[in-house]
């Protein structure tokens, strides 16, 4: 439930606030008209122009994130602006940039990248990794992209590139309603409509970003300067006139299901009822979004060691409280097995974990209301902090957490019974049918266990309706991937919107995208290494510095961006050797 501006507010506008935001659309029109005149190899160029000013903008962009959120320059938690502002964005400039200089050169983008047959007659794209880097520093993660039933790789390969394969055709100005939550959001979306549709991009903000704008500017001045982006400002006023927009040809927004409900029908009342009775929209023109869920934490009973259950119940805490919980990715039911026989010891590093994470503010406007509708659903909640953690009976009630996005640092534990195949096909179902929306799902196995489901396992995988996977990893190691999709499960409407329309990210400009599936280790370094325990996913990463209890997180996820930014070996063997200290 990432937030965008409300469109139920008033359009009343001044005369020089309509007048400026004219002259942006005015602008991008002009600009659209630059754009279609450049070849796919002038964008790469353009492209790699952005990347640079990025990477001169990544301390200031950082630190301004981290300011902004409550985090001082030594807040154990700085890092995580390191890796979902600068980092991200240098990915995907990076990765579209090799996208459109493979098309430029008369190549497909999909050259050398393998695709192969998921179950269920859907092609699978082997999206991640495709660099020697990441190969090398990502070990043990690989990230695929499913295909729509029937797609052939053929089909995929004749359609990679979207937009790119007819660059002199415009698809007109696009508004990108901008998150308010995560700092790459609002560029990422607006790359995305740029590559994609070949759309000049109006983005505003969301106010909680307003002091990002001079760094927005000077990191994308390259895309401003002819007029293929403006970046405006303002609250619901603003978002509610440029959505009516008649020179605006497409709306994305990340953010709320209220939030679009409110764009494309209008304000709830008796009139907003009978358009939606009438099937008649008060928004004319397409629209995509992305409006986060409730996600699931599915952890599959196993033989365990006590530092397996002590890495995972890191993990879960990691996936609940990054970026204090205001996250459209951030987990919030754990479903696991009542018949476990380590669930007791597994409910106790969880406490653990979940309590150790080091406090930080909760931050996000309107938070504090969310906590307190979790206080009130669950009284008997474990206030541990600044948190709470909602541990459930087979007696107990769990519509509200599994039906309300808290979008806040408030964790659920839930049980059913079954071991094996009998647990896993029934978590799918509960996720599948109990949970709100379809946006991302976590998944955790032990190596052993997996093996021994066999087929059961990638059936159960098959049938588990999220647009992003993550097995042994968190779905936000698939948003920060470039070359990954980020979107809800294909089918909602604009009468029953769920976790939203389309995908973004999208690097290599898929086709008929239904959902992205990421596999990570169960074990870290050292105990990833065969005979060490292991047995699964070789990593020579140890605790991960994303992980909120990673001692150094915050030193290696800047190193990493510097290195991403701009290179230099010692620098990396630096960074490496703080990763192993985590």
């Amino acid at each position: 439930m990432t937030t965008a501006a409300t469109a139920t507010a008033t359009t009343d506008l001044d005369d020089e606030q309509r007048e400026r935001l004219d002259g942006a659309i005015d602008a991008l029109e002009a600009g659209s008209r630059t754009w279609s005149a450049l070849d796919v190899g002038q964008r790469a160029t353009l492209l790699r122009a952005v990347r640079t000013a990025v990477a001169s903008s990544a301390e200031e962009w950082a630190h301004t994130a981290a300011a902004s959120k409550g985090l001082n320059g030594s807040h154990p938690l700085r890092g995580e602006e390191w890796l979902s502002g600068p980092y991200s964005v240098l990915g995907a400039l990076d990765a579209y940039a090799e996208t459109l200089s493979r098309l430029a050169s008369g190549r497909n983008p999909l050259e050398g990248i393998r695709i192969d047959r998921a179950p269920g007659g859907r092609a699978r794209v082997h999206a991640f990794p495709l660099t020697g880097l990441d190969k090398v520093l990502l070990s043990g993660f690989s990230g695929e992209v499913w295909l729509e039933p029937g797609t052939t790789p053929r089909i995929a390969r004749a359609t990679a590139g979207l937009a790119q394969r007819t660059p002199a055709e415009p698809g007109g100005v696009g508004l990108v309603l901008g998150a308010g939550n995560v700092t790459s959001i609002p560029v990422l979306d607006v790359l995305y409509e740029l590559l994609a549709y070949n759309r000049t991009v109006l983005l505003k903000v969301n106010p909680t970003q307003d002091a990002l704008v001079p760094v927005f500017e000077h990191a994308f001045a390259a895309l401003i300067e002819p007029g293929f982006l403006r970046i405006v400002r303002g609250g619901g006023d603003v978002g509610a006139y440029l959505t009516g927009h008649k020179s605006i040809a497409h709306v994305h927004i990340t953010g709320s299901a209220a939030t679009f409900d409110a764009i494309t029908w209008g304000a709830p009342g008796s009139a907003t009822t009978r358009r939606r009775r009438e099937n008649r929209p008060l928004l004319k023109k397409p629209i995509t979004a992305e409006l986060g869920g409730v996600s699931p934490i599915i952890v599959v009973p196993g033989e365990w060691t006590d530092a397996d259950l002590t890495f995972q119940a890191e993990h879960i805490a990691t996936m609940r409280l990054q970026n204090s919980g205001h996250n459209c990715i951030a987990g919030q039911v754990v479903i696991m097995s009542s018949e476990w026989a380590q669930a007791d010891a597994f409910r106790a590093a969880l406490r653990r974990a979940y309590a150790k994470a080091p406090e930080r503010p909760i931050w996000y406007p309107h938070s504090d209301g969310r906590m307190q509708q979790a206080n009130d659903d669950y009284p008997d909640a474990l206030v541990l902090g600044d948190r709470l953690l909602v541990e459930l009976g087979a007696d107990d009630d769990a519509t509200a957490l599994e039906t309300t996005e808290y979008f806040a640092p408030v964790l659920g534990v839930v049980a059913l019974p079954g071991t094996g195949q009998d647990f896993l096909d029934a978590a799918v179902a509960h996720a599948n049918d109990r949970l709100q929306g379809t946006l991302g799902a976590n998944l955790l196995i032990d190596p052993a266990t997996q093996r021994s489901l066999g087929a059961g396992f990638d059936r159960a995988i098959t049938a588990l309706r999220y647009g992003s996977i993550a097995i042994n990893a968190w779905t936000a190691f698939g948003f920060i991937t470039p070359t990954l999709t980020w979107g809800a499960y294909p089918g909602n409407t604009l009468q029953d919107v769920g976790s939203g329309i389309g995908v973004v990210h999208n690097a290599l400009l898929l086709d008929r995208v239904e959902r992205t599936v990421l596999r990570g280790p169960f074990r870290p370094f050292p105990r990833s290494l065969p005979g060490a325990g292991g047995g699964g996913r070789f990593t020579i990463l140890p605790k991960p510095p994303w992980f909120v209890t990673a001692r150094t997180g915050a030193v290696v996820s800047e190193g990493l961006t510097r290195f991403r930014a701009n290179g230099g070996a010692i620098g990396l063997v630096k960074t490496l050797l703080q990763a192993l200290r985590a």
